[in-house]
């Protein structure tokens, strides 16, 4: 059974939402990629509409967008996600995970793309209680 943290984060006021999802809603993100838009059903929000934007794995390594598939991997970086060059032209390796949502992730980066019915704040607090 998988169990995820998710962040949901909410552009037009800048704050973010913290989820924990367990269960059937959980096993339907798993194969999902960066990038793709999910309803928000699978994270207690119906009628939202959100992006997935990244994540990290049981071991903190973070999620790549040019990273096929769900493994790990050691890649030569230049920048960007998982590296972060202190001076100009310095790249190295570091160890990164690919863009799918498998059972290894942890946590789960979201943005609204398409708000509902009902303010993020009324809807976080319902799929608490």
């Amino acid at each position: 059974m998988a169990t995820f943290k998710v962040v949901i984060n909410d552009t037009k006021t800048g704050k973010s939402y913290q989820k924990e999802i367990t269960g059937t809603k959980a096993n339907s993100l798993i194969g999902k990629r960066i990038g793709q838009e999910v309803d928000g059903v699978f994270v207690d929000l119906p009628g939202y509409k959100l992006l997935i934007t990244g994540g990290t794995d049981k071991d903190g390594f973070p999620m790549r967008k040019n990273l096929q598939g769900a493994r790990r991997k050691k890649l030569l970086l230049k920048g960007g996600i998982g590296f972060h060059p202190t001076r100009p032209g310095m790249r190295k390796k570091k160890m990164v995970r690919g863009n799918t949502i498998s059972a290894d992730i942890v946590q789960i980066n979201m943005k609204i793309v398409q708000y509902g019915p009902k303010p993020i704040e009324e809807a976080i607090k319902e799929g608490e209680a």
